[in-house]
């Protein structure tokens, strides 16, 4: 099983990026899909998570700011992240159930 998470860099303050994360060797259509973000120095927390049926819930600190989505067929699980802040900076883990991605780091800094 591997989850392969891209789409992190350096952006300014209100800037936006896009986060992929694609599953190999698992079937995920009835698992949900999240995302988890970890800051120098601090545990990992929640940020984001997309059912099987479609439905999601979200971090106080980024609802209305991120969206997660999936597209079962690329067995792939996306965060479209907007507005972003400095305390945003943190590598950002994917995960289904029993598994973790490797991370990718996402840098908010002028």
């Amino acid at each position: 099983v591997q989850l392969q998470a891209s789409g992190g860099g350096l952006v300014q303050p209100g800037g936006s990026l896009r986060l992929s994360c694609a599953a190999s060797g698992i079937g995920v259509t009835a698992m949900p899909m999240g995302w988890y973000r970890q800051a120098p120095g601090k545990q990992r927390d929640f940020v984001a998570r997309i059912g099987s049926d479609g439905s999601s819930n979200y971090a106080n600190s980024v609802r209305g700011r991120f969206t997660v989505s999936r597209d079962n067929a690329k067995k792939t699980v996306y965060l479209q992240m907007n507005s972003l802040k400095p305390e945003d900076t943190a590598v950002y883990y994917c995960n289904v159930p029993g598994f973790w991605g490797q991370g990718t780091l996402v840098t908010v800094s002028s």
